[in-house]
């Protein structure tokens, strides 16, 4: 009889191991679910950053080509590039001018992407990103401030990366 008695308790013994190993286990796998969830969500925000900064970074670019084109083409060298806030593509020769309203929600179109470039042409597949180049005064008589601002969504939460850098006319 007391043989049976212990074979009993020894399966009691086994299914306390059991369920203590199953939660173990358990918990150790929404852990690492959970990383591995947090980890493409950083992802992800790190990529459409770098994205953002790379296009806020184009955008000075294209105003520094208008102005040595300019100059190539024996215009003034600030020919085109008045005050105020427009969009432009990478292989635009020209800014074009936003309304009055001119952020994320308002008036800014999303850029496109096609062939691996962003741009705005007809064809291409929209994007989350909208990119604004805004032209002030410079600090000093002939330069001009150029701020550019990327912006786009994220799970409903708008981000934006801004660039910014002063042009002169140094010819």
């Amino acid at each position: 009889m007391l043989k049976c008695l212990n074979v009993e308790m020894n399966k009691g013994f086994t299914l306390m191991e059991a369920i203590v190993a199953i939660f173990v286990i358990t918990a150790g796998l929404v852990g690492v679910l959970s990383l591995v969830t947090q980890t493409i969500s950083s992802s992800t925000f790190s990529k459409d950053k770098l994205i953002a900064a790379y296009l806020a970074q184009e955008g000075i670019e294209i105003v520094r080509n208008i102005r040595d084109t300019n100059w190539l083409q024996s215009l003034s060298w600030n020919n085109g590039l008045g005050a105020g806030e427009y969009e432009a593509a990478y292989q635009d020769s020209s800014l074009t001018s936003c309304p009055s309203i001119c952020d994320y929600d308002h008036n800014l179109r999303f850029l496109k992407i096609d062939g691996g470039f962003y741009g705005y042409p007809l064809s291409g597949t929209d994007t989350k990103f909208k990119r604004k180049i805004t032209i002030g005064a410079g600090p000093i008589a002939d330069s001009m401030n150029i701020k550019v601002e990327v912006f786009w969504q994220e799970k409903g939460k708008p981000y934006s990366v801004p660039a910014q850098e002063n042009l002169y006319n140094w010819k």
